[in-house]
């Protein structure tokens, strides 16, 4: 859904692009950046608990995630080696910022628990077992694609973008810091969990159809001749 403001938000943010072109910035170096304060944010916000203040510098950098691609349309144009960077530096940032989710409700559960009838936290458990689901399917939706595409096929449908589950996951983080409740990430957790299962079973799917489609046509090829 948020895919669909990504050229808006590439104009936006073309002004900045040029800035770093003027500082001499290279994309792959933004890139990296990027990647690194993600990772270091989103690992941050599950040790100390400090999710208010961390979740709004980890939502910059989320938004300006695109400006490494700016930069490089405006220098080189981009690179095969920056797309393939690129894509694999976000797959790294994608896990740490469920491992980071995954540890609010390892480290932090006392938030939610105090005074709880029971001593059963079953809040941590189903979040923290959608989450693992969710790491599973960020990396099998992004495999998915590459393996489409080695044997000729595409396969870049789903219900929800990374951008729409980044969203997701910061709003998830917000509501519970602000809260202290970690029931609302347990249900961001939930929701991702069953758009990716989703996205997975859309791209198989779309790449079957595609192959009979090859099927088929290679069926009334070979017939006519």
């Amino acid at each position: 859904m948020l895919e669909h403001c990504r050229g808006l938000w590439k104009k936006l943010t073309e002004p900045i692009a040029r800035v770093c072109v003027r500082m001499h910035m290279s994309a792959n170096g933004i890139t990296i950046t990027g990647s690194i304060l993600s990772i270091a944010l989103s690992i941050a916000i599950g040790i100390t608990g400090l999710i208010i203040p961390l979740v709004f510098f980890l939502a910059i950098v989320v938004l300006f995630d695109s400006l490494d691609g700016s930069v490089a349309m405006l220098t080189t144009g981009g690179t095969k080696f920056g797309a393939f960077l690129d894509s694999t530096l976000d797959r790294i940032a994608d896990w740490a910022v469920l491992i980071g989710c995954i540890l609010i409700f390892y480290l932090h559960s006392d938030w939610w628990m105090q005074g709880a009838a029971s001593g059963e936290d079953v809040i941590s458990h189903v979040g923290i077992g959608c989450a693992l689901v969710s790491i599973m399917t960020s990396f099998v939706t992004s495999y998915a694609r590459a393996r489409a595409e080695s044997v000729g096929y595409e396969a870049k449908n789903g219900i929800a973008t990374r951008a729409d589950r980044l969203f997701i996951i910061l709003v998830g983080m917000f509501v519970t810091g602000l809260t202290h409740n970690g029931l609302w990430l347990a249900i961001a957790m939930a929701l991702l969990a069953v758009l990716g299962l989703i996205t997975v079973f859309q791209r198989i799917f779309e790449v079957r159809r595609q192959m009979k489609a090859d099927e088929r046509d290679s069926g009334i090829g070979a017939t006519e001749r």
